[in-house]
């Protein structure tokens, strides 16, 4: 019986929302290093990308002496995600809801829809530095 892989990478980002670029090349190269198929990629990449640009834009409000710390981890056909940023964090439950009809034509909005649409599980945290969201998909 073959063993499972077990990965982790972590990539850091100064929070300039150009920095975002970086990170489709990063959940590429862990992607295939996994050999996930180009829906796994597609979902993990467009939820990953929208919680970074959270991170950058609203926890750490553009400030360039902050971080975004994205990390990969996949252990027993689990990939998780988590985005962690130096900002006080959200109540996902007080966000308007995208789909009402007030917000169908808002430019924003949408990315914690997105990202609990697209993955299996979706938590936000607290962390000792400011807050995280941790994203899982079950993949294989």
């Amino acid at each position: 019986m073959s063993q499972q892989p077990h990965l982790k990478e972590v990539l850091v980002l100064k929070s300039d929302p150009q920095q975002v670029t970086k990170v489709e090349t990063f959940i590429e190269t862990v992607c295939k290093r996994l050999h996930l198929d180009e829906s796994q990629f597609n979902k993990i990449l467009v939820a990953t990308t929208e919680a970074v640009n959270n991170g950058i834009i609203h926890g750490n409000k553009r400030d360039p002496k902050k971080k975004v710390t994205l990390i990969c981890e996949f252990v027993q056909k689990i990939f998780t995600v988590t985005v962690e940023d130096e900002g006080p964090g959200i109540n996902p439950e007080a966000l308007p809801d995208p789909l009402a009809e007030e917000n169908i034509l808002r430019e924003n909005g949408r990315g914690v829809f997105l990202m609990r649409s697209l993955m299996d599980e979706v938590e936000f945290d607290h962390t000792k530095n400011g807050s995280a969201v941790v994203m899982r998909i079950k993949v294989n």
